[in-house]
């Protein structure tokens, strides 16, 4: 059976329950925007590791392989998400998993009705009934939430129902957590430009350089070739 779940409750899984498939569902109407399903792999002091522990739509695997984001589906009037926990293989410094959910630029959640956080048991197969349950209400103004987080208890599995939204869309909800979100205003600001090319007397059209000038050398920029982009310099950045 199905325990459905309040905003702040707390379930203990299965002991049996090895891994378990993360389905985040919602009522598809027109008018409804795409919506993401996110997780974070925390150590005990709340933060990631690094960027790659940060697995969402641009970044679909962990390094492990043990988190996975699954291909979206969609049936008359509902979509649906889907991630995979391999909750008994995870290391021992996976303290948590955070599971978030985030819809496009522009939008907020106002607009998704239905939406629903479900766990299924991974070995109980095609039309097995979920595990847990969380219908999330009041997201009004918000472009990311945090559902809620599957979290180690004494050597068990145990999820807690959050609801948390942020209004600073996927990147203000993965920043708290330790991942380092590169800011499209920030990229812009800090495009280089090249100076202005020194400016000499005006020549008239025909009349041979004097003796002695020195001739301007122009740099000459080549486009890249398509399909090809060269490394950036400094640190490197996940995009959300």
């Amino acid at each position: 059976m199905t325990e459905v779940m309040p905003k702040g409750s707390n379930a203990q899984l299965p002991a049996d329950v090895a891994a378990v498939r993360v389905v985040l569902r919602w009522q598809l109407l027109p008018g409804t925007p795409d919506v993401d399903v996110s997780a974070l792999l925390l150590t005990a002091q709340g933060r990631v590791r690094e960027d790659a522990d940060f697995v969402f739509y641009n970044q679909p695997r962990h390094p492990s392989g043990l988190v996975r984001h699954r291909a979206k589906a969609r049936r008359p009037g509902e979509a649906s998400d889907t991630l995979d926990v391999d909750l008994d293989r995870l290391p021992g410094w996976v303290d948590r998993v955070v599971l978030g959910a985030s819809v496009g630029d522009g939008q907020d959640f106002a607009a998704v009705g239905g939406l629903q956080l479900l766990l299924f048991d991974i070995a109980g197969g095609p039309g097995a009934a979920a595990l847990t349950r969380f219908d999330l209400f009041d997201a009004r103004g918000c472009a990311a939430l945090l559902c809620g987080e599957l979290y180690r208890r004494s050597g068990a599995w145990k999820f807690r129902a959050i609801g948390h939204g942020y209004p600073s869309g996927l990147g203000g909800l993965a920043q708290d957590f330790g991942v380092t979100v590169e800011e499209e205003e920030e990229e812009a600001a800090a495009e280089p430009s090249l100076p202005p090319a020194p400016q000499g007397p005006p020549i008239a059209s025909g009349s041979p350089v004097p003796q002695g000038s020195p001739v301007p050398q122009v740099e000459q920029l080549l486009p890249e070739p398509d399909g090809f982009r060269l490394p950036p310099q400094g640190p490197q950045f996940l995009r959300v």
